[in-house]
């Protein structure tokens, strides 16, 4: 998992490293972005609406102002607006808050992040002279403008791979120099964070020849959160699915998706070879839900009520591996959990493990409509055949 933040907030971060960003305000009204836009005193402003999604400014969100009146109508427009973008899918995301920021020269637009390389258990550096384009459609039309570098963590940023990597992008000499001394910073955030990804798409190269992190994208190892409370109070709830900050309440690992099958699994591992074994039998899992190894009655009730707040769910497929979290104990939560929400899906329950007959006949003596399978694989068949697959 990963906490991911705002652009302003992830400049604020790279800024505290030296990382040379530009001049902006966040705001929540117009009137702010009239003010904002005068405090800048910049011939022009950039008014960007702040959403946890790339491609804003195809969207029309990203727009230019020449005046504090004309940024405060901009922002008027954007503030409340639904923002759609390839990357928020077809219902957006409610623009809360824009930056005001002050507009610059370009001369130049590249491309430079920093993320993890699980191949070579490395971090690595990705560079690209093709910048403010989607790095995905550079890497498949034209894959040899993508530059590389893996950094030896014990080590970091080597000066030579800084230099050939600025000279790969067409920086000379001067430019190189700051390149390298920009890479330096963005790698020491990177590390100092626990980030999982800093992405500067673009840094600018500005006609006096500065560069300059014009977007910045930047997610955290949410695992690492407890060495960084103040990174903590960047996370901003309505950006994230509420069924998914509901479940993180009750220490449930929830992911929601597309499909119809939903799924409640003890382990990460467990449940995403259940989600593959779904798929293999012809279904779609609604979300990846791992209940952990320690879970009670409880917390499986707590898990039943958000897989039936999505209205998408047809089925349960509850797939347990009995070690910590017992058979008789799950049997007993997922029992009381029926008979208290009264879940309208059909169940299907596969279990192995300690105490599994004590659940197995707890299951069959309930009373309930529960479908019990001996074998992940026919558990997954039955599993699409009640959501209405094959």
């Amino acid at each position: 998992m990963a906490l991911k933040i705002h652009e302003y907030q992830a400049k604020s971060v790279l800024a505290r490293f030296g990382v040379p960003v530009p001049r902006g305000e966040v705001v929540f009204s117009p009137d702010d972005a009239r003010g904002a836009a005068s405090r800048l005193g910049t011939p022009v402003v950039v008014v960007k609406a702040q959403i946890h999604a790339g491609g804003r400014g195809k969207g029309g969100g990203v727009k230019r102002a020449k005046s504090p009146d004309e940024a405060a109508a901009l922002a008027s427009q954007m503030l409340g607006m639904t923002l759609v973008t390839h990357q928020t899918g077809p219902d957006g995301r409610k623009v809360g808050r824009v930056l005001i920021e002050q507009g610059v020269d370009i001369a130049r637009e590249l491309y430079l992040s920093v993320l993890i390389d699980r191949a070579v258990e490395a971090p690595v550096v990705i560079a690209s002279a093709a910048g403010g384009m989607d790095i995905e459609e550079v890497a498949a039309s034209t894959p040899e403008q993508i530059l590389r570098a893996t950094i030896d963590p014990g080590i970091g940023v080597v000066p030579f791979q800084a230099r050939r990597l600025a000279f790969g992008m067409g920086l000379d000499g001067s430019q190189a120099a700051k390149f390298s001394t920009l890479l330096a910073a963005i790698y020491r955030a990177f590390i100092e964070t626990d980030a999982s990804l800093i992405e500067i798409n673009p840094l600018i190269v500005t006609k006096d020849g500065s560069l300059l992190a014009l977007d910045a994208k930047v997610t955290f190892d949410d695992n690492a959160l407890y060495r960084h409370a103040d990174l903590k109070e960047f996370r901003d709830l309505d950006e994230e699915d509420p069924l998914e900050v509901e479940a993180s309440q009750f220490s449930l690992n929830y992911i929601r998706l597309d499909g119809n099958i939903g799924c409640m699994v003890n382990g990460a591992g467990l449940a995403m070879a259940t989600m593959d074994i779904i798929k293999l039998a012809g279904g779609e899992p609604a979300n990846f839900l791992d209940v952990g190894g320690g879970a009670n009655a409880e917390q499986i009730k707590n898990a039943f009520r958000i897989l039936m707040a999505d209205t998408n769910v047809k089925a349960v497929l509850i797939n347990i591996f009995g070690g910590i979290l017992r058979c008789d104990v799950l049997a007993q939560g997922v029992i009381a959990a029926v008979k208290d929400l009264g879940v309208p899906v059909p169940i299907v329950i596969r279990m192995e493990g300690t105490n599994v007959n004590e659940g197995k006949r707890m299951l069959s003596e309930s009373g309930l409509n529960f479908t019990t399978a001996d074998s992940m694989g026919e558990a997954a068949e039955r599993v699409v055949a009640l959501a209405g697959g094959r």
